[in-house]
């Protein structure tokens, strides 16, 4: 019985794999015979970023999530100005804050060296994204490709469609669900926040001045409310760092949703997952504290179904040369 139990719920996922890469037309195996080391080549230079810079891995899959939010996972982040381009480098949630293009730049360098004009900027993102997750001890995933590179970008889209450290769980549900996903990706892929650095002004209104109110945010801990004020004065810049998960800031772990049961959470995005009562992501919070393997999969199913958000496929957009610029340009 448990057998016949398991072989089906193999048999549903796959199908699920299958439907979704067939709609998308990405593939594990799309570049198997024009650039059959993709996977280790990206993932040679991910971990040589990693030995020198110990936040490149949240921050390479950070540019993927920001990438798959504005028109799709189409590269349209790595665009820089230009007298056609207004970049999304300079909308809100970006400006100044995303980070790891010159690492982007180097495994573009890599790819080109190795398979000159074959492997798109986008599948460059999601394949650094798996691999900066499956190095800091998360989980690995068969990552999907064939997605090709946009001619354009959306800076208006970035500052609309992103969501936002200090938006509430009603407006972030509505964002993930207008790009196709639910709550249990909402959930999941905020579990990235489980190693990376995040600015002090991105959360110290939590600190001092939570919705106008002239104090701290209840949810938060008085402990860790200490500790942050003296990591983020009230008269700072604004730009110091603290660990989006206080316990094991550079390993991809379960942590961040403990951290979230003991309202300990850095953003408000974050402990509003925990925080908010009678949410559905609560439970779901509750089952991934409780089960790393479950948060694994999940997350892994989760970087699937983001990495499929319209994707340009077949003759659509181009396989750009140099991330940062559209051929010719």
């Amino acid at each position: 019985m448990c057998s016949s139990i398991a072989s089906f719920v193999v048999a549903t996922i796959f199908a699920t794999l299958m439907l979704r890469e067939s709609n998308a037309q990405l593939s594990a195996t799309f570049y198997a015979n024009t650039c059959p080391n993709v996977s280790s080549i990206v993932n040679n230079v991910v971990q040589n970023a990693l030995q020198s810079d110990s936040r490149i891995g949240a921050s390479l899959i950070r540019l993927h999530f920001h990438d798959c939010f504005v028109n799709g996972c189409d590269a349209s982040i790595l665009l820089d100005n230009s007298a056609n381009i207004q970049s999304e480098k300079d909308a809100a949630p970006n400006t100044n804050s995303i980070r790891g293009f010159d690492v982007v730049d180097n495994i573009k360098t890599a790819l080109e060296n190795s398979c000159q004009g074959v492997v798109s900027c986008a599948d460059l993102l999601a394949l650094a994204a798996e691999s900066s997750v499956s190095l800091s001890g998360g989980p690995s995933w068969s990552v999907l490709l064939g997605r090709r590179d946009s001619l354009t970008a959306n800076q208006g889209g970035a500052n609309t469609s992103i969501p936002s450290p200090f938006e509430g769980l009603t407006n972030i549900t509505s964002k993930f669900s207008a790009v196709g996903l639910d709550t249990n990706d909402l959930v999941a892929l905020s579990g990235a926040h489980t190693f990376g650095r995040a600015q002090c002004r991105t959360f110290s209104n939590r600190l001092y001045n939570f919705s106008g109110t002239g104090n701290p945010d209840p949810t938060l801990s008085s402990s860790y409310l200490t500790t942050l004020q003296q990591t983020c004065p009230q008269n700072g810049s604004g730009t110091a760092l603290a660990n989006l998960d206080l316990t094991t800031p550079d390993n991809f772990d379960n942590s961040y949703f403990t951290n979230l049961q003991n309202n300990q959470g850095l953003l408000q995005s974050d402990q509003e997952l925990f925080s908010t009562s009678g949410a559905a992501t609560v439970s779901i919070v509750n089952n991934f504290s409780s089960n790393q393997s479950a948060f694994f999969q999940s997350f892994a199913q989760s970087m699937i179904n983001m990495g499929n958000i319209s994707p340009l496929t077949g003759s659509n957009g181009e396989i750009r040369s140099d991330c940062k610029k559209v051929n010719g340009s």
